[in-house]
């Protein structure tokens, strides 16, 4: 089955530090990560895909459109930078697993790239705890997917707090 992507480089270019030369094949890749990973995790797998279909076929609109726009495109933004962070200086190709030099600055160190990728998770979290409290009070009359999950779907998760493993 074919999934849109829910957001295009522009919106990561216009709402993060993500420079507009960077090279498209370096961080789709990344978007679908996230969107697979967090935004799904947080749709359930029907609203996940009614939205994706509605893409696809080119007729999102409504409160769907409201919902993409206002509250899924801003967390996931932020979900694929934090997931692009830690790879944005490599490359790998024929040759092995490069890393990015610059010729007018210095690369920074692995706590400064932590720091930066937990500012995205803490913008995400921020943005998916936005989404959750619009779907407490708006899912069941206009968003009937987010309810219909079955079996192997995925069930919308309501929380964005690691609790940690249970080991017990």
């Amino acid at each position: 089955m074919a999934k849109a992507l829910f957001i295009k480089k522009a919106d990561l270019v216009k709402n993060t530090a993500i420079s507009g030369n960077v090279d498209t094949d370096k961080f789709i890749q990344f978007i679908r990560l996230a969107q697979e990973i967090h935004v799904q995790n947080y749709l359930g797998t029907d609203l996940y895909n009614k939205i994706s279909n509605d893409i696809i076929a080119g007729n999102l609109t409504g409160n769907y459109l409201t919902l993409v726009n206002d509250f899924i495109q801003p967390m996931l933004i932020h979900f694929s930078m934090a997931e692009y962070l830690p790879f944005a200086s490599y490359t790998i190709a024929n040759g092995g697993v490069f890393r990015s030099e610059v010729s007018n600055g210095s690369t920074i160190s692995k706590e400064e790239v932590d720091f930066l990728v937990q500012k995205e998770r803490d913008y995400a979290n921020y943005y998916t705890n936005r989404f959750i409290d619009y779907m407490s009070n708006n899912a069941s009359s206009l968003f009937p997917e987010y309810y219909s999950n079955t079996n192997e779907d995925i069930s919308p998760d309501k929380d964005t707090v690691f609790h940690g493993w249970n080991l017990g």
